[in-house]
């Protein structure tokens, strides 16, 4: 039993780091309220945590080549701890983004490729692939704790306790992490790319950056952005812009390698099939989840007007099927393919969101939604199971960090980009069926028809619709004429939230292309590991 401690110390950190997405996630129109803000602006704080894990899970890992994975491990869960403090005593959207989403982002991005180093450095053969095994089911434990105790904290108490609460884990942690040994390294230490460091982040940030954007700022036809670019929108050159920075990241790391001088990461990595397949795997896994979990609350609690607590509740299903999934992933795999789990789970996602678009309506389809909430959670189980394991035995011992950060760098950029996508054809399906939705209405005058499409031109928040009444009385509107407008919007909000879920439906259609280079030998066979080890 002893050796499996240095396991939950891991187990413990991993459990943090997911748990912050999913209590946020439940609290949405409640950080609206105490803010004095609105949806997009949220949904811009939970995007910017995701975004800069992403941006910095590369140098995060190159870093812990430099100091040690250990090292790198505790300084983070330092960081992590310092952000989960301020955010918990934040007054502001401001403070609220510098604890939560840049203290705590950066933090991650330290922990995460060293926890997947380290899980890898402490642990053989099939103590491995159970170890990875328990890590997925963590992550899906921190997913469904966090609905619930989101919720609790939220509505009972306030939303602040849980990150409190984050500042006493991490103490603990720290006190375990004695009992880690630190990952092997062979060679001397690497020297950090700066440059390839800034390229690296400015690319990922502005490409999320500009998907981001598009609701208010137009993909082509421009709204309300800053500039116009030849008539245009500016959201599809700020994306192409970070492509370039991209581009340009991959010939310097090549040129720093041809110069025997060290990369931010070997983009030879990359080129393992099972390595690279994994990566995609858990980018569009976490950008299909997390798109999810950004919908389901705006339905609940904005079109159902659900508490926290009932929104945490209703969204169990999903998370305790993810966790259970996701724990019992190493004995699928020591039964079946790794690509046949994949592909399974992928296509259980696909029926899951397909189920929950038919369920979203005015009223909620009680025993509908909480099957389809649990199918997708056994879907995505089945995805989560395998691929840390796939990613981590497709390099050895010297490749590890670099592996983690590609790992989690997917990862992130798959949450950051779901909401980000997801939120943006939301809130532009919206405005666009609302305008649509009052000029085809007979009970609402033209003048006022054109008035209001005028108003909301530029994009149109996600508020309940309670709010719009309001508004619609407050502007001098007759009952009737309130009242349609009331009706108009509540359609519209329907539309756009089966609008987002049919998206993510597509994206896991879509990823299904991306697993063909999984392993697929049948265990038997299949010696041990996912993958040939190789030098990066």
């Amino acid at each position: 039993m002893r050796r499996w401690w240095p396991l939950v110390a891991l187990a413990a950190a991993q459990f943090v780091m997911v748990l912050d997405q999913s209590v946020m996630n439940v609290s949405i129109s409640t950080l609206v309220d105490d803010f004095d803000t609105t949806v997009p602006t949220i949904q811009a704080v939970i995007t910017l945590y995701c975004l800069v894990m992403a941006m910095f899970m590369l140098t995060g890992a190159k870093i812990g080549d430099i100091v040690g994975r250990r090292r790198a491990f505790v300084a983070g869960l330092v960081i992590y701890g310092c952000g989960s403090a301020v955010t918990a005593v934040a007054q502001s959207v401001a403070t609220l983004a510098l604890g939560w989403s840049i203290l705590e982002g950066a933090g991650a991005a330290l922990v995460l490729p060293a926890l997947a180093a380290l899980v890898a450095g402490n642990f053989e053969g099939r103590e491995r692939k159970a170890a990875f095994a328990v890590i997925g089911g963590v992550g899906g434990a921190g997913i469904a704790v966090g609905p619930i105790l989101g919720g609790w904290a939220t509505t009972a108490l306030t939303w602040r306790v849980v990150f409190a609460g984050e500042v006493v884990l991490v103490l603990l942690i720290l006190l375990m992490t004695r009992m880690l040994a630190d990952a092997g390294r062979s060679g001397p230490a690497p020297r950090l790319d700066v440059l390839g460091a800034v390229l690296s982040a400015t690319g990922l940030g502005t490409i999320v950056l500009g998907t981001l954007q598009s609701s208010s700022w137009g993909w082509v036809r421009p709204k309300n952005p800053p500039v116009e670019p030849f008539g245009f929108a500016p959201t599809l050159f700020v994306i192409a812009f970070g492509g370039v920075l991209l581009w340009a990241f991959t010939g310097w790391q090549r040129h720093r390698e041809k110069t025997g001088r060290d990369p931010l990461v070997h983009l030879g990595l990359m080129g393992l099939p099972p390595l690279r397949a994994g990566v995609v795997g858990l980018l569009t896994q976490n950008l299909i989840l997390m798109g999810v979990f950004f919908v389901i609350p705006l339905y609940l609690q904005l079109v159902l007007g659900l508490d926290a607590l009932e929104t945490g509740i209703r969204m169990l299903p999903a998370s305790a099927a993810m966790f259970v999934m996701a724990a019992a992933g190493s004995r699928l795999s020591s039964r079946y393919p790794v690509r046949s789990i994949v592909r399974t789970g992928l296509v259980i996602a696909v029926v899951a969101v397909l189920a929950l678009l038919a369920t979203v309506r005015p009223d909620l389809a009680g025993t509908v939604f909480a099957v389809s909430m649990a199918l997708l959670g056994v879907g995505m189980g089945l995805v989560v199971s395998q691929l840390g394991n796939v990613v981590q035995s497709s390099v050895d011992a010297s490749g590890r960090s670099e592996a983690g950060g590609l790992q989690y760098t997917g990862c992130q950029l798959g949450s950051s980009l779901g909401v980000a996508l997801v939120g943006a054809i939301v809130l532009a399906g919206l405005t666009g069926v609302f305008v649509s939705n009052i000029r085809a209405d007979d009970r609402i005058a033209p003048e006022v028809s054109a008035q209001v499409g005028v108003a909301v031109e530029s994009g149109l928040d996600f508020v309940a619709t309670d709010r719009i009444r309001t508004a619609a009385q407050e502007a001098g509107l007759d009952r009737a004429a309130a009242e349609a407008l009331v009706d108009d919007y509540q359609d519209a909000q329907i539309q756009s939230l089966k609008a987002g879920l049919l998206a993510a439906a597509l994206l896991a259609l879509v990823s299904l292309m991306f697993t063909r280079e999984l392993p697929h030998a049948t265990p038997s066979s299949a010696g041990t590991g996912a993958g040939a080890a190789a030098e990066p």
